[in-house]
């Protein structure tokens, strides 16, 4: 289960897209189809989510791993250096970086 919390001992990437409308849906689909079948597979893999701004412009991808060398390793695999070729030929740039949550906040946050 995803889980956005500071402080949570999970490795979480971030990587967003760059496409065009016209390519957008086709880089969905090959995202979508890398993680059902593939990512999601993989050792250390936790959750991941997609998200698509409305101008269909960019894509947002956050997904968490039990460790930065079970996202590394997953990066590394044969297959998913072939998929990636495939994703860098529907976008003009796509970059994962990993991040620490710092803080998080939520309508009970609000509260107090």
């Amino acid at each position: 289960m995803l889980t956005i919390s500071k402080g949570a001992a999970v490795q979480t990437v971030l990587t967003t897209f760059e496409t065009t409308p016209g390519t957008c849906q086709d880089l969905l689909d090959a995202l979508t189809d890398a993680y059902k079948n593939y990512i999601s597979l993989q050792p250390g893999f936790i959750a991941a989510g997609l998200h698509v701004n409305d101008a269909q412009t960019r894509i947002a991808n956050y997904s968490q791993w039990r460790q930065r060398e079970d996202f590394m390793n997953m990066l590394r695999t044969s297959e998913m250096r072939e998929r990636n070729r495939h994703i860098s030929s529907l976008c003009r740039s796509f970059e994962p970086v990993m991040y620490e949550v710092a803080a998080t906040f939520d309508d009970e946050t609000s509260k107090n």
